[in-house]
């Protein structure tokens, strides 16, 4: 036999597949890009982590692996990713296949929607280091004295972060020294992601061991010698521990009235230990679950209904009128997925409404249930963030961005007041809406939607009757309480005030009088904040306008300051007029600072108070305002839609609607049907427990047919009244609708933009094509506005066919001189 191996017999060992990601990343690009994953972490990555990665030259981004393949790009080599930033997935597959969806329908990168979605706090920025260049020989005598100070410190440490420049410079000038530098080759800029997410530490303070048994302790205690203000301490430690289960060293510091050296003296005789723990920022309540009430017998039917309906349809639509009891019905299913082990969001349009319900839920489920929302600071979202994605919390009550919450097993989404426009995102992208993202987001855990409202918006309902959703009505307030009784004002039989409009009709100051009487509570709403909307000059009719929006500007009285509603920009009050010169001006119209400050002079003993966004503007603002009407430490609260949305006042009698032609007169296809909304919502405020509530509405037009359907509470007749019109002028929701907007600091070029895009979709589409126009308010922070509107029949491959065409003309655009700084913005299904 020979003694040579044969080698053929030993398989020649098989390197591992190389392995690609496609990375999402949170920047508004036109696609995703492709990474690939160094052999070593072929192990540790999955969908749904986060990795480093480096985009261009040098910039650094913390993006989302969105797939994995085996198949790379043939067009170019990817770079490989620096690092995997997570030990398990940030977000799962439910999470990103949401991401491409609304990326998708309204027509924006998967970045802008990530971007979105994840809270701050769990995107790492990117921090700038300056990296000396060991192959540079430079001339001292070309450098300036902060260019040679920069130089001489990076020879020496061979990188600098830019604080530590800041710190040679003194202050000085930094960027243009740096790139100086740059431009000289002594240094090039490197990038390094820093985490901004810092877990919260407390100190506690313990027993030491030796003293955990009673006899020991009394021993100690009995036997104690000098250092009375050490035995103060360590019996208010005591008492603590009793009272509260366990201390923290600033209450017992602050119980004690004792100080921190004290306190470590107690430590260093071994008597006390210290125990630093991480902490939450946001209390956690006992995760008990009490169902101490019991349904009507309208509600237990319409249960009932739900149900049956849930076993047909995914989405049904609850329509409760005002004060019928729906928070109710939705903490039993609430309940009953929670009983399942599966989650649940709960949704609301707006923050100020989740502080009353929050508080209505978590007497109910505890600390089983949590709130998310924008007012809570980066850090505290990044824990409720991780709460639900370890399961923790089984439900979760948020204004739409707590869509985005990684879910594990999603059973149930309740849409509350899902009629609400603030349910639109407006700016920035993504402008998705979170309803009916809701809708296709349950479809990916085969969940439920219940889709609840008073006053229903014509899609939803529209849907109901087609039988895409199941429809529940409930038609009866809850308890003993009736609907209350409206009253339309015609204010144009009366004496006007000097600004051409009045206040108070002699009805409503006489139904306030009465009410504050009877010691029941009243809301007055008008839909306009600040104290006058506009000045007039009363000698040639000029009026103050923003210098950057074509609007007018309105005057705050209590601010002293001329406000632009749009930009934020204020500006001193107008003297002198700057057509004319006249000094004279009067103040037209009016909004709640005028009201609350004709109320407070009228009825000076009511304690009356303003709930709008120039009073609320803190994180707690509005509960606190809200808690102050609720225990009846306010008479008389003047609001805009703030007070009207879905809050539960028991002792409200009287509501005032003080202009309803500023609701009734807007340009817009959905008038009719947001007027019906408002005017309802507020009215349902009034007579919700025993006593018959009233409404007093005043109007110039008494007869507008839907101040009728109002007067009757009559939902069915506006939805009849409406339908017939939108199918005749084909609107939603016969129609999909999407919006163009072209902005530019020439008014000319973005004409033009919006024209050339126009052309070649009335190429396709013909009459579908409205526009360009330009909007009522044609200018805003110095851009000027063009629009097109596109009515599409809802047909899934016309409009697919549309958004290519617009994505097309975007990217044509882009690369046209002329155009490519201006803004084109496309928004499905706008509001």
């Amino acid at each position: 036999m020979s003694d040579q191996l044969d080698f053929s017999l030993f398989p020649e060992p098989q390197t591992a597949p190389t392995i690609f990601a496609e990375v999402v990343i949170p920047l508004a690009l036109p696609k995703n890009y492709t990474w690939s994953i160094p052999l070593e972490m072929n192990q540790l990555v999955k969908p749904g982590m986060r990795v480093e990665v480096v985009l261009g030259k040098h910039k650094k981004y913390a993006g989302i692996i969105k797939s994995l393949s085996d198949v790379g790009p043939t067009a170019f080599k990817p770079k490989p990713i620096l690092n995997v930033l997570d030990d398990e997935p940030l977000v799962f597959e439910q999470q990103l296949r949401l991401w491409q969806w609304i990326a998708s329908y309204y027509m924006c990168s998967e970045g802008e929607v990530m971007q979105a979605a994840i809270p701050a706090n769990l995107k790492l920025s990117s921090e700038s280091i300056l990296i000396w260049n060991e192959q540079q020989d430079y001339d001292v005598t070309q450098l300036s004295d902060e260019e040679f100070l920069v130089t001489e410190a990076l020879e020496m440490k061979k990188e600098l972060r830019l604080q530590e420049v800041q710190q040679i410079l003194d202050g000085s000038k930094v960027y243009p020294v740096i790139k100086r530098l740059i431009e000289k080759q002594i240094c090039h800029i490197w990038e390094e992601l820093k985490e901004k997410y810092q877990t919260k530490k407390q100190t506690f303070v313990i027993l030491h061991p030796n003293y955990v048994s009673e006899e020991k302790l009394s021993e100690l205690l009995n036997n104690w010698g000098k250092a009375p203000k050490q035995m103060e301490l360590l019996l208010s430690y005591l008492h603590l521990m009793k009272t509260e289960g366990e201390v923290t060293q600033p209450a017992l510091l602050k119980k004690s009235n004792a100080s921190a050296a004290q306190l470590k003296g107690l430590v260093e005789k071994g008597i006390l230990q210290l125990d630093k723990r991480a902490v939450d920022r946001i209390p956690q309540l006992d995760a008990e679950h009490q169902l101490n009430f019991t349904l009507s017998s309208a509600q237990a039917k319409a249960l009932e209904d739900i149900e049956k309906s849930f076993h047909e349809k995914p989405v049904c639509l609850l329509h409760g009128i005002t004060a019928s009891g729906k928070t109710q019905i939705y903490i039993h299913l609430i309940e009953q997925y929670m009983q399942k082990g599966q989650q649940v969001l709960y949704l609301l349009p707006e923050i100020a409404l989740t502080s009353q319900i929050i508080r209505r839920l978590q007497a109910h489920f505890g600390g089983s249930i949590g709130i998310y929302h924008s007012k809570f600071n980066a850090n505290e979202r990044v824990e409720i963030w991780n709460k639900v994605k370890n399961g923790t919390l089984k439900a979760v009550l948020g204004a739409r961005s707590a869509l985005f919450l990684p879910f594990k097993d999603l059973g149930l989404i309740i849409a509350d007041e899902e009629h609400d426009p603030s349910y639109k995102q407006q700016e920035p992208a993504p402008r998705y809406h979170a309803r009916d993202a809701a809708v296709y987001y349950a479809s990916l855990f085969n969940a439920k939607v219940l889709l609840g409202s008073a006053t229903p918006s014509l899609e939803s309902y529209y849907n109901a009757v087609q039988g895409k959703y199941g429809l529940v009505n409930l038609l009866e307030r809850f308890g003993e309480a009736s609907l209350p009784s409206m009253e339309l004002v015609d204010i144009r039989k009366l004496h006007h005030d000097e600004n051409g409009k009045t206040v108070f009709t002699p009805g409503l100051l006489a139904a306030i009088q009465k009410t504050l009487q009877d010691k029941k509570q009243i809301i007055l709403f008008q839909n306009r904040r600040g104290y006058s909307p506009y000045l007039l000059c009363e000698t040639c009719g000029w009026i103050p306008h923003c210098s950057q929006c074509d609007v007018t500007l309105t005057y705050h009285k209590a601010k002293h300051k001329l406000t632009c509603h749009y930009c934020g920009s204020t500006y001193p009050v107008v003297q002198t007029c700057a057509a004319c010169g006249s000094h004279h001006f009067i103040q037209k119209n009016f909004g709640t600072e005028k009201i609350e400050e004709q109320v407070i002079s009228l009825f000076p003993d009511a304690r009356i108070a303003r709930m709008d966004y120039d009073t609320v503007k803190g994180k707690n603002d509005h509960d606190a305002m809200v808690k102050l009407f609720e225990q009846k430490r306010l008479d008389i609260l003047v609001g805009t839609q703030m007070v009207v949305k879905g809050l539960d006042f028991e002792h409200v009698n009287l509501v005032g609607i003080i202009d309803a032609d500023g609701i009734l007169n807007f340009t817009d296809f959905r008038v009719n049907e947001r007027a019906f909304q408002l005017m309802e919502q507020v009215s349902g405020r009034a007579g919700r427990k025993n006593s018959l509530g009233q409404v007093i509405i005043q109007v110039s037009n008494p007869h507008h047919p839907v101040l009728q359907f109002v007067s009757q509470h009559d939902f069915k007749k506006l939805y009849d009244f409406e339908i017939k019109n939108r199918e005749i002028f084909q609107y939603p929701p016969f129609t999909r609708l999407i919006q163009v907007k072209f902005k530019h600091k020439d008014k000319q070029i973005a004409e033009e933009a919006a024209n050339i895009v126009a052309a070649t979709l009335k190429k396709q589409f013909g009459d579908a094509i409205n526009g360009p126009a330009q909007p009522v308010v044609d200018r805003i922070r110095n851009q000027f506005i063009w629009e097109i509107l596109i009515k599409m029949p809802k047909d899934p491959t016309t409009v697919r066919k549309c958004k290519i065409i617009l994505e097309q003309q975007s990217l044509i655009l882009l690369n046209h001189k002329r155009y490519r700084s201006v803004s084109m913005i496309p928004d499905v299904d706008p509001i």
